[in-house]
């Protein structure tokens, strides 16, 4: 289930959209990266953990100055078109 439960100002939404992206582009990096090129890999998961922590860091922040609805077992998605924030939840 979707349920909106507040929107971000369009700057707000292009560091979260930004990071996003950066994300998902390194994680597919590793799915063809090996530890044979021992730097590189190393350089990989540095930027992962930075990337996924600066990820957490944006909702967690948000969703603090929002003041967002959250649920047990839900989590937040945001349309990038409309700036809107949805909290997912399961069905039941």
């Amino acid at each position: 289930m979707m349920k909106l439960v507040g929107q971000v100002t369009p700057d707000e939404k292009n560091e979260i959209q930004m990071l996003f992206e950066r994300r998902n582009g390194l994680n597919e990096l590793a799915k063809i990266l090996t530890a044979d090129n021992a730097d590189l890999y190393e350089k990989l998961i540095k930027d992962l953990g930075e990337t996924g922590s600066r990820f957490q860091n944006w909702w967690d922040t948000m969703a603090q100055k929002y003041k967002w609805e959250s649920a047990q077992n839900g989590h937040w998605n945001i349309n990038f078109e409309t700036c809107e924030i949805f909290l997912v939840t399961p069905e039941n």
